[in-house]
């Protein structure tokens, strides 16, 4: 009996041969130098800040190079997909603008010539040459149950070998077709297996993008292809759809380096040309100390969903990734303020080939330079769409008086060195209540910070004393003229070598009495501009203010 007779049986609806499928996904037309990446996850849960990290590689690796960046969905593991994630992932690249060129557009929906990009619509692709190889004597049934498989990984482990089912341990490798049909027709469950025709003692030189040159030993595991519920392992089905799609560059992290003599190995038994690999550091996180891979379960952070909900801008996300990827970005970005990142080229080569260091401290510091460099009338329009989900209050403050919200998104923002408020749109509350009585008026005692070494007595003393004097209707020169009067009417002095020579002289400076009128119509001691917030509050406000703290 032949291995025809053996392969028809087992895939009796399969009718094509691989060159089919070969034909029928030509050769890319593309520039020369182009390159085509995939973004491919599974459809198993919360979407990571990793995945960002991963397609933001892809996108931007065949975006500047004028190629493909397309979004493939391996729900090979049927079991564990969650209902919604497709579109979740879908929204979610959006969001940090990372569009695919071609790909899934719905749980059931694509565009694209290369489809389906979903691997269950697949199936009969990934039968056709499962069936081609087992014709060829290069994959057999395996009939091994799950308690075989764990009885030699025992004894394996026990004798002090490498585990796995290869070689005189892969019972099924040399059935004959008629001893495999006999089983087939007796009814046992059985799975594909791949015939490796790898020798352990041999290595392949390989170069990746990231690592560099590196070896390792041939595969020599026989390997599952196809599965008892006739789905393809990822294995399987990734060479054969990297194949087919035209990938030429496949980003994925490091741990899949274990698996790449698979791979490698995969690809010369299908007869198709490799893809180029590169494979990225892992995300850590320090902790105590030290360093630790970003956890799903520990760090919040890890979702991208905390993003959204603490009011970190997609952009600001993803310049602080572009600067994990390539560390030049940061000084490029410092050259370059007013520039739309697109157009940093990203550097495989120049990646760290260690693990990339998340630090939210970082991230911070990043987004507030993004948040600076934005346009008042954006802050503004970021600001109500991140508050009308995650701060209803605020949202209604805030949009109901959208004058005087982007007036003060606009203090100290058009100068050479605008003002760093932000990191998130969380911390907009704080920096600007007290603009709004509403919020003011909620702000407790306690909360309310004094210029250093002054008390309410000597606070109450100034204020009094100010409100007299106090013009609205002058400029920023004049307004200060005449709070510096005021100031040294009451014993403080302008005179910084003075007061530092003879301190017992004076009440303090004049800036000591700016930090109290700060303090009397804003509770706070740091705030921007003095005479700008008093301008943008109104005569009237301001006035209201003094009043009520010296009635405190």
């Amino acid at each position: 009996m032949s291995y025809d007779v053996l392969a028809n049986t087992i895939f009796p609806d399969i009718n094509r041969e691989p060159q089919y499928f070969i034909e029928k996904y030509p050769k890319r037309n593309l520039p020369e130098g182009a390159k085509v990446t995939r973004y491919a996850p599974s459809p198993t849960g919360f979407q990571h800040i990793g995945g960002v990290f991963s397609a933001l590689l892809d996108e931007r690796i065949a975006t500047q190079s004028g190629g493909v960046f397309y979004l493939r969905i391996e729900d090979t593991d049927q079991k564990r997909e969650v209902p919604g994630a497709i579109d979740e992932t879908i929204n979610t690249m959006h969001m940090f603008g990372l569009d695919f060129t071609e790909g899934m557009t719905g749980d059931n929906t694509f565009k694209g010539e290369y489809g389906p990009y979903r691997q269950s619509q697949r199936a009969e692709i990934y039968k056709t040459f499962a069936k081609d190889l087992i014709k060829k004597g290069l994959a057999y049934p395996c009939f091994c149950t799950p308690e075989d498989l764990e009885a030699l990984r025992e004894k394996q482990t026990a004798d002090k070998l490498t585990t796995g089912y290869y070689g005189e341990f892969a019972s099924c490798r040399n059935l004959s077709p008629e001893a495999a049909l006999e089983r087939i027709n007796a009814g046992e469950k059985y799975i594909i297996r791949l015939k490796s025709p790898g020798n352990f003692e041999k290595r392949v030189e390989f170069h990746d993008l990231v690592k560099g040159d590196i070896s390792f030993p041939e595969s020599n595991q026989d390997i599952v292809i196809i599965k008892s519920d006739g789905l393809p392992t990822y294995h399987f089905a990734h060479a054969i759809d990297d194949a087919l799609m035209g990938t030429t560059t496949v980003i994925r992290g490091e741990e899949w380096l274990s698996s790449l003599p698979i791979h490698v190995q995969l690809f010369e038994v299908l007869g198709f040309d490799r893809p180029e690999y590169a494979h990225t550091p892992t995300i850590m996180k320090l902790d105590g100390g030290s360093k630790r891979k970003l956890s799903k379960r520990k760090d919040p952070e890890s979702a991208v969903s905390y993003y959204n909900e603490v009011g970190y801008p997609m952009i600001s996300v993803i310049e602080y990734l572009l600067n994990i990827i390539n560390s030049s970005f940061e000084e490029w970005r410092e050259e370059n303020p007013t520039v739309d990142y697109h157009e940093f080229k990203v550097a495989l080569d120049k990646m760290s080939k260690s693990g990339a260091l998340f630090d939210i401290v970082k991230l911070a510091d990043v987004s507030k330079n993004v948040i600076c460099r934005l346009k008042a009338e954006d802050v503004y329009n970021y600001y109500i769409n991140w508050a009308k989900e995650y701060d209803k209050e605020m949202y209604e403050l805030v949009s109901s008086n959208e004058a005087m919200a982007k007036e003060i998104f606009n203090i100290d923002k058009e100068g050479p060195k605008p003002r760093k408020d932000f990191a998130k749109w969380s911390d907009v509350r704080e920096k600007i209540f007290f603009f709004f009585d509403e919020l003011f008026a909620c702000d407790e005692m306690e909360a309310i910070e004094f210029p250093k070494n002054m008390d309410m007595a000597e606070a109450k003393r100034i204020i009094e004393a100010y409100a007299k004097a106090y013009n609205f209707n002058t400029d920023k020169d004049t307004w200060f003229e005449e709070l510096k009067a005021v100031a040294i009417e009451l014993g403080y002095t302008a005179d910084r070598k003075a007061f530092k020579k003879n301190p017992e002289e004076f009440k303090g400076m004049v800036s000591d009495v700016a930090g109290c009128i700060r303090t009397a119509i804003t509770h706070r001691s740091n705030t921007p501009d003095l005479y700008t917030i008093m301008q943008i509050m109104g005569e009237e406000k301001v006035r209201d203010r003094f009043n009520k703290f010296l009635s405190l």
